[in-house]
């Protein structure tokens, strides 16, 4: 990342804007920020790690609470920072959470905390990557950078006194650290994907090898060697079943051939039984089917005769027809001639009709001609009473609307007397709003001041404790550097006792050259080991790395809690005497001064509305007054109208009979006397037309009469006609009358089932001894066989079958069950060499990759090691650069 530039605004000890372009300062790699302390050399890295993360260097003030307190009330705290990623440039800018002053009115409201992030373009484009939300902004910023803010703050940006914490965090938290920087994070990923193939072909592996296990726990066999050995005693035990099922099937098959033979001899004499009976039962119905013959033949000289039997009977009916209808026409007839004369008695008092309906016509035409003069004299009344109503009405209105102004004069008097009161509260509303921000400012300084007082504290107690810490690893580390020093004199000491050991009779001394060792050295105490003074030298070494390590915390500590202490003078200061008092005191003050805010507040808000109202109720009175003089001159009008009315319907009601003074009574007069009128018409129309239609239906009867007549008669000589034929018939076909004919009639279907009957007799007859003749000759000296006998043998064959059969499918099955469990284990085995051969690839590749052989390292960790070996190296050619050739930075 390369800043470009930085923009401040009310942030830190910046109370105005402050702009920082590092873009002059060219392709220079390092630059120096100098300044006194206090200076705002930290607020710098503040305002960039807060413009990035939302957080500053030490996190140990959130974003809301970086606004400079000298700043105007007018302009926001924020922060824009411009940087380079490589070839592309950013810009985001970042507004924490905060007090700003309301854009309409009085006070102020909270600044909610939002960010946007840009992308510019080379041709100096702009693209919006994050409109407002801060969330969006930092993964944003995580994405592009590849760092949280704790790692950015460990590896970009180094606070004042955290240097140490980024040398002194653990392997694995510096090795995260730097797996982000040099995006080592693939080769991470490939040692997982090996190690998770490897796992996987090792638990496949494993599986095959239970499932092979499985497979012989099947068949109930142990090992392969026992399936071998049960395949081979089984081989010439299913030959032998084999043979055996293959006898007893032939067996079986010539007992059933037998039994086939003797049950179709049995069939034959049950055949030629039945055939005999048979002959028995036709002989039987011989007579009975001479008398179908008979009735037959009868039925078919009937059937010859039947067209002139139908034509007698239709002419019989035709007379009987003709008679009833003489009978019927003779009673209409008579009929008719009474309807004739009583209508000739209606028809002559007509005349009387006629006047009574002349007269009802002219009192219809008198009451229609009052129906005009009623309809004006109601219309009249009408406009008479809606006058009134309206005259009413307005008088109605007018009070009301006095009424209301009468309220309305009084409602506005009284708000004009409360304006005075309002006006004194709503003064107080400025002092009130100054009184609250000061008391705002103050609690939270005092808050600020009681955090610093615990932290302060919580420092002394550790402070404490590294002190007591450091007591107690000064007291190990002596006891460790006295027995390290006394293991050493022991040994020296013992040096010429350890030579004395190695002296040999005849042998020159190391020392002195002598091949007599009359008073060889002894050691009086037992020589320490090189491992044990090894061990006293670690142990001494340890115990003063640790009490390097308690001092160094004990200074840090101690010059934290000093800062702290200054911190907190300062802090105690700006408070003054709220110190002493409870947080909780100040609290209440602020609620009673936010209480009298809100009293002032509210007069102010009720003071505006009120002045308001009384205006509208200034404009309403006018109106109110204007309706009221409006509605006193349309009432004195409306009351002219109904005089004027009053008198123009008394004119009207004069020239109307009194009974017909309703609209109502005259037309229901009407209405009754054009129902009379029309009733007298209907009643002459109808008389006319029933004369009329009696006149015609008498007439027709006459002439219907004599047709009836005419037919009758004509009806009686055919039917004597066909009475004669049907005699001549009789006489000639052998019949004694026509009840013999009829008795002898048959239907067609019955003539036909009869006839059918009687050639099904003759076809049985011959069928039956035709078979019979030929089961006699085929059964002539045979005898009828014993089935049972048969069939036992049959039974037995069988049985003796199935039991061969049960035998052989037993051992089938299980040399069957063997013999692919057998194929089962080969396969399973080849998949057992495949998979273990490409585990020796897989599985070797995932150890060195996940640093399980001898070395230990990991493929991620030897490539982080290499990049971090580079590093070394630039890192020590600038050093020595930088100190002309005096330092240089070499690998432990």
């Amino acid at each position: 990342m390369r800043p470009l530039k930085l923009v401040m605004s009310a942030f830190g000890p910046f109370a105005s804007t402050q702009e920082t372009d590092f873009a002059a300062l060219g392709t220079n790699p390092l630059f120096l920020i100098n300044g006194p302390t206090g200076a705002g050399k930290t607020t710098l890295l503040d305002a960039i790690c807060f413009a990035l993360y939302g957080k500053t260097t030490g996190d140990e003030r959130e974003g809301s609470q970086m606004r400079c307190d000298l700043a105007v009330d007018s302009l926001l705290t924020e922060v824009t920072f411009s940087f380079a990623l490589g070839d592309i440039q950013y810009r985001i800018r970042r507004v924490p959470e905060q007090q700003r002053v309301k854009k309409s009115g009085d006070g102020y409201t909270v600044q909610k905390p939002e960010a946007q992030l840009y992308r510019i373009d080379s041709d100096g484009s702009e693209h919006l990557l994050v409109a407002s939300k801060v969330s969006e902004a930092t993964a944003e910023i995580e994405q592009l950078t590849g760092l949280d803010a704790d790692q950015f703050r460990q590896v970009m940006v180094l606070p004042q006194g955290k240097f140490r914490e980024l040398l002194m965090a653990d392997s694995k938290d510096r090795e995260k650290i730097f797996s982000q920087l040099f995006q080592t994070q693939i080769y991470r990923k490939i040692e997982d994907k090996l190690k998770l193939q490897a796992s996987a072909i090792k638990a496949e592996v494993r599986d095959h090898r239970n499932r092979r296990d499985g497979i012989l726990h099947n068949i109930e066999l142990e090992s392969d060697e026992a399936l071998n050995a049960e395949l081979a005693e089984f081989s010439p035990k299913l030959t032998q079943a084999v043979e055996g099922k293959d006898k007893a099937s032939l067996i079986f098959i010539d007992a059933n051939k037998q039994f086939e033979s003797a049950k179709l001899l049995t069939n034959d004499f049950d055949s030629l039984d039945k055939l005999q009976q048979s002959a028995a039962v036709l002989d039987e119905q011989k007579q009975a089917i001479e008398q179908d013959r008979a009735r037959l033949e009868s039925g078919q000289k009937a059937q010859q005769l039947k067209p002139v039997l139908d034509v007698s009977e239709s002419r019989e009916k035709e007379v009987a027809q003709a008679q009833d209808n003489l009978t019927r026409i003779q009673s209409a007839k008579h009929s008719s001639e009474q309807a004739l004369t009583l209508s000739q008695t209606k028809f002559d008092s007509l005349a009387e009709l006629d006047l009574k309906l002349q007269r009802a016509q002219n009192e219809e035409q008198k009451l229609i001609q009052l129906e005009p003069q009623l309809q004006g004299l109601d219309g009249l009344q009408k406009s008479f009473s809606q006058a009134t109503s309206e005259r009413d009405q307005a008088k109605e209105k007018g009070i009301k609307e006095k009424g209301v102004l009468d309220v309305l004069t009084a409602e506005k008097y009284a708000a004009e007397q409360r304006i005075f009161l309002l006006e004194e509260v709503a003064s107080k509303q400025v002092d009130a709003q100054q009184a609250v921000t000061v008391q705002h400012d103050l609690i939270e300084r005092y808050q600020q001041w009681q955090k610093a007082s615990i932290e302060s504290r919580h420092t002394e107690q550790a402070l404490k404790q590294a002190k007591d810490k450091g007591q107690q690893l000064k007291s190990r580390f002596s006891e460790a550097q006295t027995s390290h020093r006394q293991l050493q004199l022991i040994w020296h000491r013992g040096q010429a006792a350890s030579l004395a050991l190695q002296l040999s009779p005849g042998l020159p001394c190391l020392v002195c050259g002598s091949v007599e060792h009359p008073n060889p050295a002894q050691s009086e105490q037992q020589l320490p080991t090189e491992e044990e003074l090894q061990q006293a030298q670690r142990v001494e070494e340890l115990a003063n790395e640790a009490l390097n390590q308690a001092r160094a915390d004990y200074s840090g500590l101690n010059t934290q809690y000093q800062v702290q202490l200054q911190q907190l003078d300062e802090l105690q200061q700006r408070i003054g005497d709220s110190s002493t008092q409870a947080i909780e005191s100040l609290q209440s003050q602020l609620q009673e001064l936010q209480q009298q805010l809100s009293k002032a507040n509210t007069a102010a808000q009720q003071l505006i509305q009120l002045r308001k109202q009384i205006q509208n109720w200034q404009s309403k009175e006018r109106e109110l007054q204007t309706g009221l003089d409006a509605e006193r001159e349309h009432f004195q009008k409306l009351q002219n109208h109904v005089s004027s009315l009053k008198g123009q319907v008394e004119q009207a009601s004069a020239a109307i009979p009194e009974q017909y003074h309703s609209l109502e009574v005259l037309d229901s007069a009407i209405s009754q006397a054009k129902s009379h009128v029309k009733t007298l018409q209907q009643t002459i129309s109808t008389i006319r037309q029933s004369h009329t239609q009696a006149l015609e239906q008498d007439a027709a009867q006459s002439a219907a009469l004599a047709g009836a007549l005419s037919n009758c008669t004509q009806a009686r000589e055919l039917s004597n006609e066909a009475h004669g034929e049907l005699n001549s018939q009789l006489s000639s076909s052998g019949f004694s009358d026509k009840q013999a004919l009829t008795h002898a009639l048959l239907s067609s279907e019955a003539l036909k089932d009869i006839a059918d009957g009687i050639a099904k007799y003759q076809q049985d007859c011959i069928v039956n001894q035709t078979t019979l003749t030929q089961i006699s000759d085929k059964l002539d000296g045979q005898v009828k066989p014993q089935l049972i006998d048969v069939e036992a043998r049959v039974a037995t064959s069988q049985a003796e079958l199935q039991a061969a059969e049960h035998s052989w499918q037993l051992i089938q099955s299980r040399v069957t069950q063997l013999a692919q469990t057998q194929k089962q284990l080969k396969d399973a085995d080849a998949r057992a060499k495949k998979l273990e051969d490409e585990y020796a690839i897989i599985g070797t590749l995932s150890e060195v990759a996940n640093g399980q052989t001898g070395n230990k390292i990991s493929l991620q960790r030897f490539v982080l090691s290499v990049l971090l070996d580079d590093v070394l190296l630039e890192a020590s050619h600038r050093l020595q650069m930088m100190s002309k050739g005096r330092y240089r930075l070499i690998r432990k």
